[in-house]
């Protein structure tokens, strides 16, 4: 959820920390020992010992008090103005906490002291590192806090570099090209002194009306998994704990609303909603996992101990921390009714696996003290969440002798004074740049074209709608500019971002483009749409820029607690648009969107339909350069695209009946298939191969514990570069119980010059086909399936028949979960 403030990091009780001669001085109470220059260090802080040896000597010394401080967290800047935050957060944010006597036992985690208003990242990084001192100072043990943030798109922080928004990612199928994106993210987080990012979201697309859409990857699970593991490795090799989001089933709400309930089977959340999760945890190493607010058949996830204790730590054995999503453990009170008072919801959620209460201190504090003192919550449950605390701020470094307050970005200074620091810390340079401009390149998405795109160099170009000559098109809800910069009107951007329609006139210097808005994103005035068309009467070709404007909570049409009643187009864009068909002028549709909208009736006219999906700073020349011919489209849909405005929830990810069949009226086909995407290049696929033989009409049969290697030659015959995206589904005809038509089990993005062909090879090993069974327990079954290689869900280009021969195996955590790709 989110939060604002008017100045983080606020002067606070102006404890140094420091002695006569400059140098922290932690006392140990009880040891009889100085921690400083000079000295022997205890066991917890002598860095040869293992982190479990160091964290129990630790844990050892800890009063009751103090191992509970390491479950809390602190908001820095925190304000509770009425109107300026997320709903249920005024009356939940105290902007004058007992800061001295909060730190006395110690912090566990401070909480986005550089996302809650704008702050230069010079000014904040002082500021980070004179509250750390405070912190160390205040508590006996001189144990600095985890400093955590929001780092979806980028660091979400004034200045730093806005990436596109996730779905933009899944439309990339690139998953090492946003695992460098997320290594720029990360190293830049450790060099403010940041530690932990809350990021990727891992939700599965169920429903697009559910406004947070915009942060999920895709509707497929392997391609969630895949893109969202390649980021957990990017944070985590850059030092910072990557955190999954949201833990589970967030994505599935009951018609897509906000924190609704989830009415969902075991199979479904086993099958669909978990794969990406234990895939980041198992190949990506992710060390910090966030519950979802939602309830699952009756049982909030806060308090549900059968996914955040029995599977994550028994099933999939993760060791790292469990966060609460914001004020979750609080809304097992409020909102939930399943805890009578705080210290109920507070045994509730610790009993069931929630480690830190976030982002402030409100159940995990006297409630949770008291609740161990009465007998009611046993220590040994407190003993177990701080262990886990202190095992990760050992893994950080926290807890060693040489660690020190002032991070990498102020190291070299010679000073951390804010006056002196200003200016200092570049957030968005141009490596940064580079990466999000060639993941905003990737991501755009050409789902039709008659031939009106490229556009001629020459042409008169009228370009119309409400997001062409704004940058709001370009950022998601948790980019800072739609989050928090909102907010601050008298603030600069932060980045440099060109609007498209800016951006199109630097693609096409010789062409005559005129403008005009022709209506707003959400509102019902249509007194511009007559400008708009006399416009575009006049001129060649028209580029009708429309979507989402991202806020939270209502504020916007994508985005946090932003849901949709049905995906029409925001306010009158649909009726400017038809307005603009009716001119006979050829429309390109240019969709710059948080999910995907359903044209209808309006569905074959437009000349040419690009889609963009929130692609960040870079995003306008990416448009501008799809649409100039500069740039060789080669997204491809991580959502399908609805015809009908009312035929969601669907996905491509269904069994036979959830397509469309004689016993229904609903036709949910969609109009462009999950995988979908043109280029302005042409390939051919052949030589296929199984096990290196020639395709034939033989049935290959493969043992239920084996593999089977299909390869074929990608070739691009057309005369530019581009790159193509070949996908490989499972057919499953016949199983104990229903399975999708067809599912994504594998896919290669291949970069081709023209007239270069590549190989690409998937080796699949039987796992792949494993499903839930009628038991519970996954298994893999003998028995005929197929493999197909595809453009789209929905386009097979070649098929391989498949029997899995030998005995039904049943497998689990170790399982293979990828197919392995070579491109030669």
């Amino acid at each position: 959820m989110h939060q604002s403030g008017d100045s983080p990091l606020a002067n606070g009780p102006g404890v140094d920390g420091r002695g006569a001669d400059g140098q922290l001085v932690l006392a140990e109470a009880g040891t009889g020992t100085e921690v400083g220059a000079g000295t022997v260090p205890a066991a917890w802080r002598d860095p040869a010992l293992s982190t479990a040896e160091r964290v129990a000597d630790l844990l050892g010394r800890l009063t009751l008090e103090e191992k509970i401080g390491q479950l809390a967290s602190y908001w820095p800047g925190a304000s509770a103005t009425p109107g300026d935050m997320a709903p249920h957060q005024h009356e939940l944010t105290d902007d004058t906490p007992d800061w001295s006597g909060l730190i006395r036992t110690g912090l566990g985690q401070l909480t986005r002291p550089f996302g809650t208003a704008p702050v230069d990242a010079g000014v904040g990084a002082s500021a980070l590192a004179r509250i750390q001192r405070e912190v160390v100072a205040a508590n006996r043990f001189g144990i600095p806090a985890v400093a955590h943030e929001e780092c979806l798109t980028g660091l979400m922080t004034w200045g730093a570099t806005v990436y596109p928004t996730p779905l933009a990612w899944g439309a990339t199928f690139d998953p090492e090209l946003v695992e460098r994106m997320a290594g720029q993210i990360g190293s830049a987080m450790r060099r403010l002194g940041i530690h932990h990012g809350l990021a990727p979201v891992l939700d599965v697309t169920r429903d697009p009306r559910w406004g947070r859409t915009e942060e999920t990857i895709g509707e497929d699970p392997y391609l969630v998994a895949t893109i969202g593991t390649a980021y957990v490795r990017g944070l985590e090799t850059a030092g910072v704990i990557a955190t999954l989001k949201h833990f589970v089933g967030y994505s599935a709400s009951r018609a897509g609303r906000n924190f609704g309930p989830v009415s969902m089977g075991p199979r479904e959340l086993a099958d669909v909603l978990l794969p990406p999760f234990e895939m980041a945890i198992r190949d990506g190493g992710a060390r910090s996992v966030m519950n979802a607010y939602v309830e699952l058949d009756g049982v909030p996830v806060a308090a549900h101990g059968g996914l955040l204790t029995d599977v994550l730590r028994g099933e999939w054995g993760f060791t790292g921390t469990v966060v609460a999503d914001y004020f979750a453990v609080l809304f097992l009170e409020r909102l939930h009714h399943v805890a009578a008072h705080a210290a109920e919801a507070a045994a509730l959620a610790l009993a069931a696996g929630i480690d830190v209460e976030l982002p402030a201190v409100h159940c995990y504090g006297s409630p949770l003290l008291a609740a161990v003192r009465s007998g009611a919550v046993p220590e040994a449950v407190v003993d177990r969440a701080a262990s886990r605390v202190l095992q990760q701020k050992c893994e950080l470094g926290l807890l060693d002798p040489d660690w020190s307050p002032v991070p990498e970005a102020l190291a070299g200074s010679g000073t951390d004074d804010p006056a002196g620091v200003k200016g200092s810390v570049d957030l968005d340079p141009p490596t940064n740049r580079a990466v999000a401009r060639q993941l905003a390149d990737e991501s755009v998405v050409l789902l039709d074209n008659d031939g009106a795109l490229p556009l001629p160099p020459r042409a008169r170009v009228a370009v119309v709608g409400p997001l062409a000559d704004t940058t709001t098109g370009l950022f998601g809800c948790y980019t800072f500019p739609s989050h928090v910069g909102i907010r601050h009107p008298e603030m600069p951007l932060g980045v440099d971002a060109s609007t498209p329609l800016a951006a199109l006139r630097a693609e096409l210097p010789e062409a005559t483009v005129t403008y005009a808005p022709g209506c707003s994103v959400d509102d019902l005035d249509t007194s511009g749409i007559e400008a708009a068309v006399a416009d575009v009467a006049e001129a060649d070709v028209c580029v009708a820029v429309l979507g989402d404007r991202a806020a939270l909570f209502g504020h916007g049409t994508s985005g946090e607690g932003c849901d949709a009643v049905d995906l029409n187009l925001p306010g009158v864009q649909a009726r400017l648009l038809e307005a603009l068909l009716d001119t006979g002028t050829p429309v390109v549709l240019v969709l710059m969107t948080g999910r995907p909208y359903a044209l209808g009736p309006l569905a074959d006219r437009p000349a040419a339909v690009v889609q963009a999906f929130f692609p960040g700073e870079e995003g306008g020349p990416a448009i501008a350069g799809v649409l100039s011919g500069s740039v060789c489209p080669s997204g491809r849909l991580p959502v399908s695209v609805p015809r009908h405005s009312g035929s969601q929830p669907t996905t491509y990810l269904t069994p036979a009946l959830g397509r469309r069949s004689e016993v229904s009226s609903v036709d949910p086909t969609p109009l462009y298939p999950f995988g979908h995407g043109l280029s302005y290049t042409t390939f051919t696929w052949d030589d296929v191969r199984v096990d290196a033989a020639p395709l034939g009409s033989a049935v290959v049969e493969v043992p239920t514990d084996g593999d089977v290697t299909v390869s074929l030659t990608v070739c691009n015959t057309g005369e530019r570069a581009g790159a193509d995206v070949v996908q490989l589904y499972l057919h499953d005809p016949v199983a104990e119980v229903t399975r999708p038509v067809v599912q994504l089990i594998g896919y290669a993005r291949v970069q081709l010059d023209p007239g270069q062909a590549r190989r690409v090879s998937f080796r699949v090993h039987a796992d792949l086909a494993s499903f839930t069974g009628r038991a519970g327990k996954r298994i893999v079954e003998p028995g005929d399936l197929a493999l197909h290689l595809s453009t789209s869900s929905a386009d097979h280009r070649h098929t391989v028949a498949l029997r899995l021969v030998g005995e039904r195996r049943t497998v689990d955590h170790h399982r293979h979960l990828t197919a392995a790709v070579t491109v030669a």
